[in-house]
């Protein structure tokens, strides 16, 4: 009966057996026998183990697990139920101001698991291509935003919402991971790759400078032929832009290994151990995970529609003026994913990652959604061109200037972040009270 109980449970249930406690055969001193109800339990218990180590297989491959982590873990999602209560909202009462707030709140959770699912497709691309893809898919909020307003004419929302999303991430993300990191890290100093924060400084610098003559031409009135070489210029230096910004991605693919990285000049044996203990692992499959951001795309660009369509209407009720909505409350509804895990990764006292997130996305936004989105109007027939206007391009001119001289030490303290996140309220402020002067031309 022995051989026969043990042979009914799987292997790892004959080594536990073996391992953990050797069972008596007897059950007093005096060597008397046990009786055979008790190896009917052992044999009860053996079965047991089996049938829930199945299980466990079981529910570890099943896409309900799927589902599960995605919709139910993340606190944050108990704001998805907005979404389509916007969308029902939209067609019985048409009232913009509840459409356009249950917008934002049903696209904030939506944001977040695209940014999940994107982490966890990283798992299987390895870390340069994955780094790609959570810049990409981090600013896939904005970018559909962004083309939705594009196609309905509404350009001023495009380059406005854009701006914002830059300013956001410069200004707010960074500001705030650098004020939390270096409040929970007070004892020390915060360093970070200088080389990595001045290549994105430098194409930072470089957006701007095209986006700014386009607008000094305009503003200048020295245009050769009026109304058409401004938009001719945008178009040229947006494909000028998008090649930089893929020699840019082909640089970081090919050669990033090569260069030097701060954190392994420490101790290598901390940094194994810690590493160790850290290690991740995907918790979805590959194929979960595309079909997921498939998934996820396209509930954002649905409810995307609905935002930008409450846009003006919630403007005229609130007596906000659109450029305030477009600047700072859109790009805090698509940054939300961003903004949390900046500042966990400032927590983590791993700040090159939040460089990465906070600076790398504004200069994928700055060097390729912007001039992609020049592109796709000039495919669309749109007039969509670099000028941001005099008020806007100086704010982003400001901005780039107070950030990269931030960074240029290398080094981040709470002071910094404080500073970065004064300059966004004195930014806030100043767009609650600007009149967009080409609202009405559009």
């Amino acid at each position: 009966m022995i051989i026969l109980c043990l042979q009914m449970g799987p292997m790892e249930e004959r080594i536990d057996l073996d391992s953990e406690e050797e069972i008596p055969f007897t059950s007093s001193p005096n060597g008397s026998k046990v009786h055979p109800l008790d190896f009917e339990k052992v044999c009860s218990a053996s079965r047991r183990g089996s049938v829930n180590s199945w299980i466990h297989k079981q529910s570890r491959i099943s896409p309900l697990r799927s589902i599960y982590l995605v919709l139910m873990t993340a606190k944050i999602n108990i704001l998805l139920p907005f979404g389509p209560l916007a969308i029902l909202l939209h067609y019985l009462t048409r009232n913009h101001v509840l459409v356009f707030f249950l917008s934002m709140l049903g696209i904030t959770p939506l944001a977040e698991r695209l940014g999940y699912a994107t982490e966890q497709l990283a798992f299987f691309t390895g870390p340069t291509i994955g780094g790609l893809l959570n810049a990409t898919f981090g600013n896939a909020t904005e970018l559909i935003i962004s083309i939705y307003a594009l196609k309905n004419g509404m350009i001023r929302i495009v380059q406005q919402s854009l701006l914002g999303s830059i300013l956001s991430n410069m200004l707010l993300v960074l500001g705030c991971s650098f004020f939390t990191g270096g409040i929970v890290h007070y004892n020390k100093v915060q360093e970070f790759n200088q080389a990595t924060a001045s290549v994105n400084s430098g194409l930072l610098l470089m957006a701007v400078m095209g986006i700014m003559f386009p607008a000094v031409l305009h503003f200048t009135h020295t245009e050769v032929h009026a109304g058409k070489s401004e938009l001719a210029l945008s178009r040229f230096s947006s494909c000028i832009m998008l090649v930089a910004y893929a020699s840019y991605i082909f640089f970081q693919l090919k050669h990033q290994s090569s260069l030097p990285n701060p954190n392994r000049d420490v101790d290598e044996e901390g940094v194994t151990e810690e590493g160790s203990e850290e290690e991740e692992s995907a918790e979805i499959t590959q194929w979960e995970a595309i079909g997921w951001l498939a998934v996820l795309t396209l509930s954002v660009s649905v409810l995307s529609g609905y935002l930008v369509d409450a846009i003006e209407g919630a403007s005229d009720a609130l007596n906000i003026p659109v450029a305030f909505i477009s600047v700072i409350l859109l790009p805090i509804v698509g940054n939300a994913a961003e903004h949390a895990s900046a500042i966990m990764f400032a927590v983590k006292d791993k700040l090159d990652i939040t460089i990465g997130v906070a600076i790398g996305s504004s200069t994928q936004i700055s060097m390729f959604m912007i001039p992609f989105c020049v592109v796709v109007g000039w495919l669309m027939g749109k007039s969509m061109d670099l000028n941001f206007q005099l008020f806007e391009t100086a704010t982003l001119f400001i901005a780039v200037i107070v950030v990269t001289f931030m960074l240029q030490e290398g080094k981040s303290n709470y002071l910094k972040g404080l500073m970065l996140i004064l300059c966004y309220l004195i930014v806030a402020a100043s767009f609650f009270v600007h009149v967009d002067p080409s609202t009405d031309d559009d």
